[in-house]
């Protein structure tokens, strides 16, 4: 049965770089492999026959015979079907394959990132809408000075891991394949250290606080988070450092409730500013502002401020302010109050429901109701 083209194998085309004929073999040997079709033998063929190719267009000599050739040219070099003979970019590209499959992370590096930060920070209302600039203090890891980062006690070092030889990786033979994995013995690292520092105790890593300014931009609210790219913990081996999350709590304030751009808030009254009406001074973030209250308001009027709300750090314009009038019923009366009320009360009831309708109408609805009955 002749041979497919190496390159139709691989799904790439004949001008295709390195980069590219690494990709397409990734890609086959991971749709084709055996641990993902069991007992399908129609999938071993072409997982076996990807990796025939590989072996030839990963090699410059064995590519350039085979672009001349054809397969007359590599006959007999390549693996027919195995897994002999593919070099160290095959073992490479083998081992970013097992990486991928079963989460083994197939690259020799141990560098490590660090891991990321969350502090949460409280403000004021205040500071929320118009911004604010705040230095925080963290526990951070970061690199011993005492022993330079290495883990090993000073005037000593590190040495290589015997299990694995200083690679960070063993292979485990799995069938007909092998598998690479973390050495259990280094975890990666590549090295053991015998005298560790007394310092971090062979981590490398101490815990430090840092002192950092925050700058907070106006309108941000309750759980909105601001990232600061490498402020968290330092990573291992060299490795780069994690991120820190600063989350945002904002605290309840005693006049205004905050709903996204919008700031409500209740306005108590006397019962003679709702009934002659006039102005009276109400709060904004701005400072005092005059609110119009019209003749005969009733209590839970909502009035607007507009522009008096908040602008949202992530725009749409300014909210407004909601003020909701609340009547205050007057207490501590002195006798000539009350008697002052009393002689305004026999008043009221000289125009019944001319001065107060909706009294007059909810009490003809509880009339009608017990007469229907």
């Amino acid at each position: 049965m002749s041979k497919r083209d190496y390159y139709e194998v691989l799904g790439v085309d004949k001008n295709a770089s390195d980069k590219d004929i690494k990709k397409g073999f990734k890609r086959m040997a991971m749709k084709h492999h055996p641990d993902r079709n069991p007992d399908d033998k129609v999938a071993e063929g072409k997982f076996k026959e990807a990796n025939e190719a590989y072996e030839v267009l990963s090699d410059a000599q064995k590519k350039a015979a085979y672009d001349q050739y054809g397969h007359a040219g590599v006959d007999g070099s390549a693996g027919a079907g195995g897994f002999g003979g593919g070099g160290a970019a095959f073992s490479d590209v083998f081992g970013d394959m097992f990486g991928d499959i079963f989460g083994g992370g197939g690259g020799h590096s141990s560098r490590q990132r660090g891991a990321d930060l969350r502090y949460t920070m409280e403000l004021d209302l205040e500071q929320a809408v118009r911004g604010v600039n705040k230095e925080i203090r963290i526990p951070t890891q970061v690199e011993c000075k005492t022993c330079d980062g290495s883990g090993a006690k000073p005037g000593t070092s590190a040495k290589s891991c015997g299990t694995c030889n200083g690679v960070g990786q063993v292979r485990m033979q799995q069938g007909f394949f092998s598998v690479q994995q973390t050495c259990p013995q280094c975890h990666g690292k590549g090295k053991v250290i015998s005298d560790p520092c007394r310092s971090c105790h062979g981590g490398g890593r101490v815990q430090e606080y840092k002192t950092l300014s925050v700058k907070i931009p106006s309108g941000v609210d309750t759980g909105d988070r601001i990232r600061l790219t490498g402020e968290g913990e330092v990573g291992a081996n060299g490795g780069p450092a994690g991120d820190l999350y600063v989350q945002v709590s904002v605290r309840q304030h005693a006049i205004f409730e905050r709903d996204g751009k919008h700031l409500y808030c209740e306005v108590p009254i006397a019962f003679t500013d709702a009934a002659l009406g006039g102005e009276i001074d109400v709060p904004t973030l701005d400072g005092r502002v005059k609110l119009k209250i019209p003749e005969g308001a009733q209590s839970g009027k909502m009035f607007r401020l507009r522009g008096k709300g908040v602008t949202q750090v992530r725009g749409g314009g300014q909210g407004d302010l909601m003020c909701k009038i609340a009547i205050e019923t007057p207490v501590n009366l002195s006798k000539q109050q009350k008697d002052l009320l009393r002689e305004f009360q026999e008043t009221m009831d000289e125009g019944k429901h001319k001065h107060s309708p909706k009294k007059s109408s909810w009490f003809e609805g509880v009339k009608s109701f017990f007469e229907d009955m």
